[in-house]
């Protein structure tokens, strides 16, 4: 099969034109944020002194599936878009496998992941309003690196609070979103209250997504003219995300084929969502039964070990209360590689749909994750984001299942970025200095007892 055989590519004037936003056709409704102080349901305004206006409506629309992308945010992604869509031949043959794998290349785009694709709606509807300044968390830095482009197309100054193990494993990160111009702080830091009290609590706390939110949201806050952007569990990410998955819908159809599973790495569920969303609402609305497969890491558990309650979205309590699979808002997750994975809830929409069963859940061990990462590249040439690999770790399982039963299934994951900046992960797996991390069940009670007094009574 030659290379041109197994890309597909959607011509210019196919990109879409909208975005998909799932809450329209879900049959029951993520249960709405609440304030916490009142535990009333929040109203778009109430989300205001920290979003965008815009967002804070797309936040909250549950009535319109579909959604218009400016012409402006469809000019730029242009530049990057349609991603092609890849027949997976050479992982296929490594594993004897009758399944048939595709995977949507996210890694084309020029920070090298999804994360762009939000990242430049969000940052455009700040600038329409006026909005001078952005901050915003990043776990692994592919976030942040996106933000930080977007912030220097769109001519708005960012600051980006980096988790601080991630700010030392990966500097290049760093140094991609100094090259963009922004102003990258290791988190927890002391230019915060959010951040002093943490370190005050716990000296040598190595940052997790959680507390870099507390310190972008307190910064967003208190600076004039400055608004929070956010890189994943949110609503209108998974909104600006599903371009991935409206793509992938045609050129599966390109490829002759529709896919029985779809799978994606998870972290707050952007780039699950992107690529299945647009796939689920088939399965809603008309009866298809293809399986939608989000991987998360071991030890970082929320969606096969977590508990489906209101809480936080960050460490300090700053954030509406959301109604979430968690594993408590104060939880601190191993130093995994897989940074980006490393969030301690998962989307509200992706919460309800897999408390309705329309969607499954494993974890993945790092490990693995690394292993299936280097199947991967030796098969198709590209180094995945540690990220990525859970998805790949996972799909190679399935494929593994079709190996015994001889079930030529069609297998789609979403290759969220890839790993080019991440080769110090990969020096330290091949070193054998890597290991697995287990979380007992009693360590997950004892977080999630901070989110019992959360609950609406």
């Amino acid at each position: 099969m030659s290379t041109k055989q197994k890309r597909f590519f959607l011509p210019e004037e196919e990109i879409p034109r909208f975005w998909y936003n799932i809450q329209a056709d879900m049959k029951n409704k993520p249960l709405p944020p609440l304030n916490p102080q009142t535990k009333q349901p929040l109203k778009p305004e109430d989300l205001y002194p920290i979003f965008a206006e815009e967002l804070c409506r797309q936040e909250l629309n549950q009535t319109d599936a579909w959604i218009e992308i400016p012409e402006e945010v469809r000019e730029m992604y242009k530049y990057y878009r349609s991603t092609p869509l890849v027949r997976a031949y050479g992982l296929e043959k490594a594993l004897g496998t009758p399944a048939h794998i595709y995977f949507k290349n996210e890694s084309v785009s020029p920070v090298g992941s999804h994360k762009l694709n939000s990242a430049l709606p969000q940052v455009y509807y700040c600038k329409q309003q006026g909005v001078t300044n952005i901050t915003t968390e990043t776990g692994a830095g592919q976030w942040g690196a996106a933000l930080s482009y977007a912030a220097k197309v769109f001519g708005i100054e960012a600051a980006v609070y980096q988790v601080k193990i991630s700010f030392e494993q990966k500097p290049y990160r760093r140094s991609i979103m100094q090259t963009f111009g922004a102003v990258v702080t290791p988190s927890p830091s002391m230019s915060t209250r959010a951040g002093k009290d943490i370190l005050t609590k716990f000296p040598n706390h190595q940052g997790s997504l959680g507390t870099a939110i507390s310190e972008a949201v307190e910064l967003a806050m208190t600076t004039p003219n400055c608004k929070y952007t956010l890189g994943s569990v949110l609503n209108h990410v998974a909104l600006h995300q599903s371009i991935i998955g409206l793509e992938a819908e045609k050129q599966m159809e390109m490829a002759g084929e529709y896919p029985d599973m779809v799978i994606a790495c998870f972290g707050g569920g952007s780039n699950f969502g992107g690529v299945s969303f647009p796939f689920m609402r088939h399965n809603i609305l008309e009866g298809k039964k293809t399986r939608f497969i989000a991987a998360e890491p071991a030890s970082c558990p929320k969606l096969t070990r977590g508990k489906f309650e209101y809480d936080f979205g960050d460490e300090a309590g700053y954030t509406p209360l959301l109604p979430m699979y968690t594993l408590g808002h104060n939880f601190r997750p191993a130093n995994i590689h897989a940074g980006g994975l490393r969030y301690h809830g998962a989307g509200v929409i992706v919460s309800q749909l897999l408390k309705d069963k329309l969607m499954e859940a494993v974890d993945i061990e790092q490990l693995e994750s690394f292993q299936a990462g280097i199947l991967f590249a030796q098969a198709e040439g590209i180094i995945p984001a540690p990220e990525s690999s859970h998805a790949i770790a996972a799909t190679i399982r399935e494929a593994n299942k079709c190996k015994e039963t001889g079930e030529e299934k069609v297998i789609l994951f979403n290759l969220s970025g890839h790993g080019l900046i991440d080769m110090s992960a990969y020096d330290q797996y091949l070193a054998g200095n890597l290991s697995n991390y287990k979380l007992s069940d009693e360590e997950i009670a004892e977080n999630l007892k901070d989110v019992e007094s959360l609950q609406v009574k």
